[in-house]
C-alpha cells in the first residue's frame, strides 16, 4: 500500500455487523474530518485524469462529493447521475440489477456531448453494477467512458470485471 492509500485506510471508520451481521462496513464519511487528506485525494484523482477526459460524471450520492471537486480542479463540466425521478426532464434512464432487486438511474442528456470523454466517479467499487449502468447511460447519450475512479475498491466482489469492457483505466485509491 502506498503512503496515500495507507493514510486513507487509517482514516476510514470500521463499523462491525453493518449492514448485516458478519459484515465490517468501511465508512468513508470519517475521511471528511481530514481536509488535508481530502485535498490530497482530489489531487490524486485529478492527476490520474488530467488531459484524458472532457467531463466528470458523479454517481448519486457519494460520487458527487469528490466528483465535483475533481471537475473543478480540472476546470471541466460535471454531470450528475441520479436515482430515477430526482432530475427534471428530459432524462434518459438505465435500469440494472441489484443483489435484491432492480434500480434505475437517470441523466439529463443535454449535458452530454457526442464523443465527449468521461471519467465516472463514485465512492466505492463493489459489484460494479451502478458504475456499469452509468457507463451504459453515458454511451446512450453519445458520450464515451474512458476512466473510472473510486476511493475504495472491494476486490473480492470483482466489480472491475464489469467495467473492463468500457475501459481498463480504473483508479482505486485503496483496495480491500
Amino acid at each position: 500500500m502506498n503512503d496515500l492509500a495507507q493514510r486513507i485506510d487509517d482514516n476510514i471508520a470500521r463499523v462491525a455487523d453493518f449492514p448485516q451481521p458478519g459484515i465490517q462496513y468501511k465508512d468513508i464519511t470519517s475521511l471528511f474530518q481530514q481536509p488535508e487528506l481530502c485535498n490530497e485525494m482530489v489531487e490524486a484523482f485529478a492527476e490520474f485524469s488530467r488531459g484524458k477526459i472532457d467531463a466528470v460524471c458523479g454517481i448519486e450520492s457519494r460520487g458527487f462529493l469528490f466528483g465535483l471537486l475533481i471537475a473543478q480542479k480540472l476546470n471541466l463540466p460535471f454531470v450528475l447521475v441520479r436515482k430515477q425521478g430526482k432530475l427534471p426532464p428530459p432524462t434518459v434512464a438505465e435500469s440494472y440489477e441489484l443483489e435484491y432487486g432492480n434500480a434505475t438511474i437517470e441523466v439529463q442528456p443535454q449535458y452530454i456531448q457526442n464523443g465527449q470523454r468521461f471519467l465516472v466517479h463514485d465512492d466505492v467499487l463493489a459489484t460494479g453494477g451502478t458504475a456499469e449502468a452509468t457507463a451504459k447511460l453515458i454511451e446512450k447519450c453519445g458520450g464515451k467512458v474512458v476512466q473510472f475512479s473510486f476511493i475504495a475498491e472491494l476486490e473480492f466482489l470483482h466489480g472491475r470485471e464489469k467495467l473492463n469492457p468500457f475501459t481498463t483505466d480504473i483508479q482505486s485509491l485503496v483496495r480491500y
